[in-house]
């Protein structure tokens, strides 16, 4: 689960507040009710302060249990996340911040940061801020308050984002000011069908010239069958039947028809197939 519905999940609760008997608030709450009793507060065991019991709830009910601690005790959490190694004097997103001497007066949850303050979801706290209050409230506290004491850091998988210069000890992210837009998954982007590109066509393979020499032979080759459509193709066919695989004068005829169609004269259009024009020609490779 995403540290956003750790967030979100507190952040749902800020306005409930504890019961109340007699005129009073009792420290009876659903989160109490959910943690279960302990011996010795009234209201049959459920009337304890219950403000790290907010923490355990929201936590299990965003998903992330297993990464705080489950106790109404605030010195037990701090304990808990040192003998992790996960504690840390600086905010960090999605943190467990602990407050007072050694950290057992009061806990919430950090939800954002910035040079001077931090913003934080509290449960069994007040307007005034105070460690006795009746409900869950949205507060911003200054980062360096003597009563706040420090940070439990949740593994969470991908990190967070933390005002430690050191914070990669934790696999968290170090950044000045921090808020769960910085940690929040990014919304994938709705698939969109493409059209399918048009495929490149190859580039045709040419014979390459097989020189002056291989044409005087008058060879009988599968090339001068190529050469031949070629140059019918090009409108200079001097063929009564074929063109064919054997050189005939037919083919040397053919042939000085596109040397002069090149603008080649004379000895020069001898019918003698030349690198110039046979390259010109474009035969497809045999």
């Amino acid at each position: 689960m995403s540290i956003a519905k750790l967030v979100s999940v507190a952040k749902a609760e800020v306005g409930i507040q504890e019961s109340r008997a007699g005129g009073h608030w009792v420290n009876d709450s659903k989160y109490n009710r959910w943690l279960g009793r302990i011996p010795g507060y009234a209201r049959d065991g459920y009337g304890y302060p219950w403000c790290a019991a907010f923490v355990a709830w929201v936590a299990d009910k965003s998903g992330h249990a297993a990464l705080f601690p489950k106790t109404a005790s605030c010195a037990v959490g701090v304990s808990w996340f040192k003998n992790k190694g996960r504690f840390s004097e600086y905010p960090a997103v999605g943190a467990q911040v602990f407050f007072g001497n050694g950290g057992g007066t009061h806990t919430g949850l950090c939800v954002a940061y910035d040079a001077d303050t931090i913003t934080t979801v509290e449960g069994n706290t007040n307007t005034s801020g105070g460690a006795e209050g009746d409900g869950v409230y949205l507060k911003t506290r200054r980062r360096r308050d003597a009563h706040v004491y420090g940070y439990g850091y949740p593994a969470f998988e991908g990190g967070s984002v933390s005002a430690d210069p050191f914070a990669g000890k934790f696999g968290y992210r170090t950044k000045a000011t921090g808020s769960v837009s910085d940690v929040a998954p990014a919304e994938p982007k709705p698939s969109v069908p493409s059209e399918p590109k048009p495929s490149k066509p190859k580039p045709k393979a040419y014979e390459p010239f097989p020189g002056a020499a291989f044409f005087k032979r008058e060879p009988k080759s599968a090339i001068v069958t190529a050469m031949g459509k070629r140059l019918v193709a090009v409108g200079c066919s001097a063929y009564e039947d074929g063109p064919g695989p054997q050189w005939t004068d037919a083919d040397r005829k053919s042939y000085a028809k596109w040397q002069r169609k090149r603008g080649y004269t004379g000895t020069d259009a001898d019918g003698w197939p030349g690198k110039s024009t046979w390259d010109a020609l474009k035969v497809p490779k045999v």
